[in-house]
């Protein structure tokens, strides 16, 4: 008999051993420097390249109380409890019991015998164990480390959105003030030609008119004040959500976008990222243990063999249930082997299997993923950059041209119109200008988060 079941054994194949899925890999990054392929991956804490201790103050706070991270670091505990769960399969149950009975007979006519008493104590162990024959338990139990490891990349993507996060707030919060101090300071230039051109029109060199155009820019500006501000107070309650303070404890301290350093990140080659994302670690978890679930739904077509052992001690008398006792023991065997579940098995099986080939896609879309947000972190990084260069010499020029306008306009060469085209100009080039910068560290986070953080 046993060695009809160890040929059995031997016959039956419960894999698939897993194997992860072929995806293809691009030999290089289309926008990275070519002349320069040494990689220069993010630290751990990449959010101090930028240069802003504040930065790093509302970073810490955020790992230490983002809810987001709390309730990640949560599903790690339920899957090491779930894994634990599991676990217990492959070990014997052993329980505890005991009784007390206590019987009184009626009295008997034909013997002439009264009635009896009888008390009965028992004292016993019980154990039962689950022959892991097919590997049933012991793939539930890799299905369940294959979860609790998933759970902790899970941990590390959602950190990692977190701090990127944290830090894109922030710098719009930055970009804000800075786009409303461009607001009051051309405010403070309008009104100052608007009180000249009001000198004028009183000893008669200007017109009403003049001065009415001119008020029409001033009040034009002071429209676009609410709107930014209203952002700013939105932006700033963000980021008290994601450091998991209130909105009257966040402070941000004087500083600009401008001020801002720009950190050195280059990918190295494209074969080194998938080894630095969480998110496609976290996928391929998932799909072990989907791999591990098709073996224990093979397994459920074969037969469970159960051992139960029972042992203890017995007497009619209490005082000498630990003493002089009658022993007793019983051991038994049951295989359990499923003829008809209606369909149940297969369809369990077929779950399984149309399960993991759903994950094998969702591991490839994730591999081909993060192939694409590199690349367009890459080209947002060159192109920002560039944008801002540009922008600036927009600046540059408008501010060169209002300024000569105005010197033109109070000399008389020029009349108020030729003032008011490069005013117009002016202010939405040194506005473009914060959004730029904005956009610029903006895909330096981008590109940052694209390469995992500073996760291995």
């Amino acid at each position: 008999m046993m060695s009809m079941v160890a040929g059995l054994i031997a016959a039956c194949s419960l894999g698939p051993d897993y194997q992860r899925p072929a995806t293809a890999i691009p030999p290089a990054w289309n926008m990275a420097d070519a002349a320069n392929n040494a990689p220069a991956w993010p630290a751990a804490n990449w959010w101090r390249d930028f240069g802003s201790p504040q930065l790093d103050e509302f970073e810490q706070s955020a790992e230490a109380a983002n809810y987001d991270i709390a309730a990640a670091v949560a599903r790690i505990r339920q899957a090491d409890a779930q894994m634990r769960i599991a676990g217990a399969s492959l070990l014997p149950a052993v329980g505890a019991g005991g009784s007390i009975t206590r019987e009184r007979t009626a009295p008997s006519a034909v013997q002439g015998a009264g009635s009896s008493t009888f008390t009965t104590s028992m004292a016993a162990l019980n154990a039962s164990y689950e022959f892991d024959f097919w590997g049933k338990n012991a793939a539930a139990v890799a299905s369940a480390k294959a979860l609790a490891q998933a759970s902790r990349f899970d941990r590390e993507t959602v950190a990692l959105t977190v701090v990127s996060g944290v830090a894109n707030t922030y710098f719009q919060i930055l970009a804000l003030r800075d786009r409303i101090a461009v607001v009051q300071q051309n405010i403070d230039a309008a009104n100052e030609l608007l009180k000249a051109l009001q000198f004028e029109d009183m000893i008669g060199v200007a017109t009403a008119l003049d001065v009415a155009q001119q008020e029409t820019v001033v009040a034009t500006l002071m429209a676009e004040l609410p709107p930014l501000q209203e952002q700013l107070q939105q932006t700033t309650d963000a980021l008290a959500i994601l450091t998991g303070k209130l909105p009257e404890d966040i402070h941000i301290a004087d500083g600009s976008v401008s001020d801002l350093s720009e950190p050195v990140i280059k990918p190295g080659l494209p074969a080194s990222l998938l080894a630095r994302r969480p998110d496609v670690a976290e996928a391929e978890a998932q799909l072990i243990a989907a791999n591990a679930d098709i073996k224990m739904a093979r397994a459920q077509f074969f037969p469970d063999v159960q051992l139960t052992a029972e042992g203890g001690i017995a007497t009619t008398a209490l005082s000498s249930l630990f003493g002089a006792a009658s022993p007793f023991y019983a051991i038994s065997a049951a295989i359990t082997q499923p003829l008809f579940e209606g369909g149940r098995l297969e369809g369990q099986l077929d779950y399984s299997q149309a399960r993991y080939d759903e994950l094998v896609q969702d591991y490839r879309k994730s591999v081909v993923s993060a192939f694409a947000d590199t690349e367009d972190a890459l080209a947002a990084t060159q192109f920002t950059r560039l944008q801002q260069q540009r922008q600036q010499e927009a600046v540059d020029r408008a501010s060169r041209a209002f300024a000569i306008s105005t010197a033109q306009l109070r000399a008389g060469t020029v009349n108020l119109l030729t003032v008011l085209n490069t005013e117009n100009s002016l202010f939405p080039a040194e506005d473009a200008l914060v959004q730029a910068k904005l956009a610029r560290v903006e895909a330096s986070v981008s590109l940052i988060k694209a390469l995992g953080g500073g996760w291995q």
